[in-house]
C-alpha cells in the first residue's frame, strides 16, 4: 500500500529524476542534429520532417543506453534537495527507517525500467530501423565489412549430396543484391563453393530458404574449366535457420524485445548471433534491476546524516561509481555479444553487482559503523 509519505518521496524523486533523464536528452539531440550527412541523406530520400524524426530516434536510444548514469545523478539530486532541507532528518526522528524511505522510490525506478524495455525501447527501435536502421555489427550484431549481402554458409553444393546430406562438411559464401522477409528471399545471387569443390560460382535470379535448403531459380553453374550449365531450379544445402538469417542480415540494436525473444525461440543455430540476440535480450532484461541499482547507490552515499552539508565528496564517489557501473556494463555486453562471455552473465552480473554495493555501503552505515 502506497502511502502519503511513500508518495512525497517518490514524487520529488520522479521530478528530479525525468528532469536530468530529460537535460541530458536535449543535450544528446543536440549532439546528434550535428550529424549533418545523415541529416541530409535522410532529408533526400524522404524529407525534412522524417530527417528531425531520425535525430530525435537516435537521442531517445541513447538517452536509453545512459539510463543507469542519469537516474544515479537525478536521484542524487533529489537526495541532497531533501538533506538540505533536513527532511530526512525529521524521518529519522520520527521513527522512519532508510529503507521505508527508499521503499517508494525503488518502486518508481523498476516501473520505469519496465516502461522503458517493454514500451519505450519498442517504439523507439521500430521508428529508427523505418529511417535509419543500424549497420550491422554496430551495437552488438554481427559485423559485415561492406554494405553488400555477403553470408557466409555451412552445406555442400555438390552435386551428389545436394538432396540427401544437409550436414555434410564445407561452407560457401553467399552475394545478394537485396533480401526480403528477414533474408529468407534473396535476389540476384552468386554463390561462390569452397576452392575444392568442382563448381566455381552459382548465379541465380533468386534463392528461396526453406529448412535445410537453399531452393535457386534462374539459375546459371559455372564448373572447373569454364563449362557454364543452365538449369531452371538448383538446391543448396544450409545449417542457416531463418532466425539465423534475420539477426545476421541486420543488427541486434533494431530488433525489439519480443522480436529478440520470437528470434531466439524460433531457432538460431549459429552461436554468433545467438550470444548477440541474447545478450541483447537479456540486457533489456535486467533494465530494471540496473536502475534499482544506481537508486541505490545514490542513497548509500547521499542519504547518511551529516551536521553541515557536505556533500561534494560523497557525490562525486556517486557518480564516478556509477560511471565505473555503466562502463562495465558496456564492456560486458560487448563480451557478450561477441561469446566471450555467456549472455546471463555479462547482463545480470553489474546489474546485480550494482544493487549490492548499494545494499552493502547503505547497511554499514545504517548499523552505525560507518
Amino acid at each position: 500500500m502506497i502511502s502519503q509519505l511513500d508518495w512525497f518521496i517518490t514524487k520529488r524523486m520522479m521530478s528530479r529524476i525525468l528532469g536530468v533523464v530529460f537535460l541530458f536528452f536535449c543535450l544528446i539531440f543536440l549532439s546528434e542534429s550535428l550529424d549533418s550527412w545523415r541529416f541530409e541523406t535522410i532529408s533526400r530520400i524522404s524529407g525534412d520532417a522524417i530527417a528531425w524524426l531520425a535525430v530525435l530516434t537516435a537521442a531517445v536510444r541513447w538517452s536509453i543506453k545512459t539510463l543507469s548514469i542519469t537516474v544515479l545523478l537525478g536521484a542524487i539530486v533529489a537526495l541532497v534537495e531533501f538533506q538540505s532541507r533536513r527532511e530526512f532528518v525529521v524521518m529519522k526522528a520520527s521513527g522512519i527507517s532508510i529503507w521505508r524511505i527508499a521503499r517508494g522510490p525503488i518502486l518508481f525506478v523498476a516501473m520505469f525500467g519496465i516502461f522503458v524495455t517493454l514500451i519505450g525501447e519498442g517504439v523507439s527501435t521500430r521508428i529508427n530501423r523505418e529511417i535509419n536502421p543500424t549497420p550491422p555489427g554496430l551495437g552488438g550484431g554481427i559485423s559485415r565489412s561492406t554494405v553488400d549481402i555477403w553470408l557466409q554458409q555451412t552445406g555442400s553444393v555438390s552435386d551428389t549430396n545436394i538432396a540427401t546430406n544437409t550436414n555434410s562438411a564445407g561452407s560457401y559464401f553467399i552475394l545478394a543484391g537485396s533480401a526480403r522477409e528477414n533474408g529468407s528471399i534473396l535476389r540476384d545471387v552468386t554463390i561462390f563453393p569452397d576452392a575444392e569443390d568442382n563448381i566455381r560460382r552459382i548465379s541465380a535470379k533468386r534463392a528461396d530458404h526453406v529448412p535445410g535448403f537453399w531452393n535457386l531459380t534462374g539459375v546459371k553453374v559455372t564448373r572447373a574449366g569454364g563449362a557454364v550449365q543452365n538449369m531452371e531450379n538448383y538446391q543448396i544445402s544450409t545449417r542457416s535457420t531463418k532466425g539465423d538469417l534475420r539477426v545476421s542480415l541486420g543488427s541486434t540494436e533494431d530488433f525489439t524485445y519480443f522480436e529478440l525473444i520470437d528470434v531466439l525461440t524460433s531457432g538460431v543455430s549459429d552461436p554468433a548471433i545467438r550470444a548477440a540476440a541474447a545478450t541483447r535480450l537479456s540486457k533489456l532484461t535486467s533494465l530494471p534491476l540496473l536502475l534499482v541499482g544506481s537508486l541505490l547507490i545514490a542513497f548509500a552515499f547521499t542519504a547518511g546524516y551529516r551536521r553541515g552539508n557536505p556533500f561534494g565528496m560523497s557525490i562525486i564517489y556517486g557518480i564516478i561509481l556509477g560511471f565505473i557501473v555503466f562502463v562495465i556494463t558496456e564492456m560486458a555486453d560487448r563480451a557478450g555479444s561477441s561469446g566471450v562471455l555467456q549472455p546471463q552473465i555479462a547482463t545480470w552480473g553489474p546489474a546485480a553487482i550494482s544493487v549490492l554495493v548499494g545494499l552493502s555501503v547503505l547497511l554499514k552505515k545504517e548499523d552505525g559503523n560507518a
